[in-house]
């Protein structure tokens, strides 16, 4: 997903000029007040970019409705305000870092190179300071605005993305999105925590569903960036194995995702809007991962597997599931 949300960056020190100017008469120059307008938001621009926030946006769906079950019901607004502004500076300071260390590997990944660290629109230096302050800033944030627990359950999202997977699981292992999304899992714990002061066993059910969703979310974009990966020295799943060990991986983490999404329906006493949700998106999700089992079972690679058919379909699924568990409470109709 690139950070750029697919808009290429201006080289660092280039303008373009308004094509309604008349260039042969009002030539533009330093001097004009625009310049620095367009530098501003150029820098601006880069400093979003940094953060991420297409990433930003998939964490905040699985936060908001996981704050709808805790309280059992419409939680206070300025509370799901609070934790979204703190979900989001602290994701931003955990994007932040991971784009500062691999900008070496982002310039030799196709769709990684128009990333700000590549193109130098912001320097090493001044993205470690800016990642530093989101980090103190959201910490803060939730400590003070929301309570500590959250405030912890943040900083270990932090660690667990910026060290934890982008340091010492990123380069060195093909499980690196497996245990490396535990940090995307958080905000499941943090949105029960901020309404309940607690970590409960429905937010650990939740943690887990987002746990088996990472690897055949992220594997099968992975495949149709098979060659950005290897020519960046990434040990992703598809480049150290076949389409076929691949495909099976999928599958086996979607079956027994689908499982754990129906035990909250136990654990949280969830009705029958949550029930037919999960069964009917599970069920899509995995004839999708069949799918593309079987077309790499009969020998397609590339392209002709189709990867991100189930890439588009597993941020729908997350979405539609989570939507479930803030309706359910709403209009819940007990099962049995």
């Amino acid at each position: 997903m690139g950070a750029t949300n697919g808009r290429r960056l201006e080289s660092p020190g280039t303008l373009q000029a308004d094509p309604k100017d008349d260039v042969a008469t009002t030539p533009m120059t330093t001097d004009s007040p625009s310049v620095p307008r367009r530098d501003r938001r150029r820098k601006v621009g880069a400093y979003v970019a940094l953060t991420k926030p297409r990433i930003i946006e998939l964490l905040l769906v699985t936060t908001v409705p996981v704050m709808f079950l805790a309280e059992g019901g419409v939680p206070s607004l300025w509370l799901v305000l609070a934790t979204l502004v703190g979900g989001t500076l602290s994701a931003g300071a955990a994007n932040t870092f991971n784009s500062v260390y691999d900008r070496d590997i982002d310039r030799l990944m196709h769709r990684t190179s128009n990333r700000p660290m590549v193109t130098g629109e912001v320097t090493p230096r001044n993205a470690l300071l800016f990642g530093a302050a989101l980090t103190l800033v959201s910490t803060i944030w939730f400590a003070l605005v929301v309570n500590v627990l959250s405030a912890v359950l943040s900083v270990v999202a932090i660690v667990l993305y910026a060290v934890g997977y982008t340091v010492l699981l990123k380069r060195r292992t093909s499980q690196n999105i497996v245990w490396g999304g535990i940090a995307g899992c958080m905000p499941t714990l943090i949105g029960w925590s901020a309404v309940t002061g607690t970590v409960g066993w429905p937010a650990v059910v939740l943690f887990l569903v987002i746990f088996f969703w990472t690897p055949p979310h992220y594997w099968p974009l992975s495949m149709a960036f098979r060659d950005d990966y290897s020519a960046a020295g990434v040990p992703m799943l598809p480049v150290e194995q076949g389409p076929v060990a691949v495909g099976r991986q999928i599958v086996l983490y979607s079956w027994v995702m689908v499982a754990v999404s129906l035990l909250l329906v136990p654990v949280a006493d969830m009705g029958w809007v949550y029930a037919v949700t999960a069964l009917v998106a599970g069920g899509l999700f995995l004839v999708e991962a069949h799918r593309l089992l079987r077309a790499a079972s009969s020998g397609a690679t590339g392209p002709a597997l189709k990867p991100m058919r189930l890439f588009h379909y597993s941020i729908t699924y997350v979405t539609v599931v989570f939507l479930a568990v803030a309706v359910d409470p709403l209009l819940h109709v007990a099962i049995g």
